[in-house]
């Protein structure tokens, strides 16, 4: 998983209220709460908007980065960041869009935040947890003790983990029911709510000024936005 610091674009079209926000996107690997633990070295980390976009990984290695996000009181969410074309003056700004994936093992990284939300675009889609390098033939494979040991165990670990966090077991249930052959279940905005993946209605703190929001929205909007990064 990558890890960028991001700022809203074109800046003429957002002026001073051009969201900041980090952009987590890609595969969950062993080394990646190592690799986020020296990016949010940074002290505007703290409290930042944490934008999700990944296909899952690791049990273990979601695990230590969601407790890692958690201790940092971070807010997280699901996008898609595409970066835009560099100014004149050398500067990078991107564009966040509500339509991201959310797939797997990153269900549970989003549970990391203190604060969740999820825009209606995007897709949170789960299954079983299963050994890696047996999920693509896991109907054709043959498994030993130690390998379902391994399996029961990280079960263990993620409901703890999902207690933790302040989840729902019905999120586990869900998950544990879907095995590797069968296609991703997509969770529907009420078990969203229900599983308490969305615990916010919207996002950046910049749409609390003028008349409330609406209680429907389709883009990433409303709960504290960080200071932006350091140059």
């Amino acid at each position: 998983m990558r890890f960028e610091w991001r700022r809203e674009g074109p800046a003429h079209a957002c002026g001073a209220n051009c969201r900041v926000w980090i952009s987590a996107v890609g595969y969950i690997t062993a080394d990646t709460p190592r690799e986020f633990e020296t990016f949010a070295k940074d002290p505007n980390t703290r409290g930042a908007v944490l934008v999700l976009d990944s296909d899952g990984g690791s049990v273990l290695g979601t695990l230590a980065l969601g407790r890692a996000i958690r201790s940092l009181g971070m807010i997280t969410t699901i996008g898609k960041t595409t970066a835009l074309p560099a100014s004149r003056d050398g500067e990078r700004r991107a564009t966040l869009s509500p339509d991201g994936n959310c797939e797997s093992m990153c269900a549970f990284l989003l549970l990391a935040g203190e604060r969740r939300y999820v825009p209606p675009q995007a897709h949170v889609l789960v299954h079983q947890i299963w050994l890696g390098k047996k999920r693509k033939q896991a109907l054709e494979s043959n498994y030993s003790a130690e390998e379902l040991n391994i399996v029961q165990r990280d079960i263990g670990r993620l409901v703890q983990y999902t207690i933790e966090m302040g989840g729902s077991g019905e999120l586990l249930e869900t998950a544990l029911r879907i095995p590797p052959w069968e296609p991703l279940y997509r969770l529907s905005a009420d078990e969203l709510r229900r599983m308490k993946l969305t615990t916010a209605d919207a996002l950046f703190e910049r749409d609390l000024a003028g008349p409330p929001p609406a209680k429907a929205t389709t883009s990433l909007a409303t709960v504290g936005q960080p200071a932006a990064p350091r140059d």
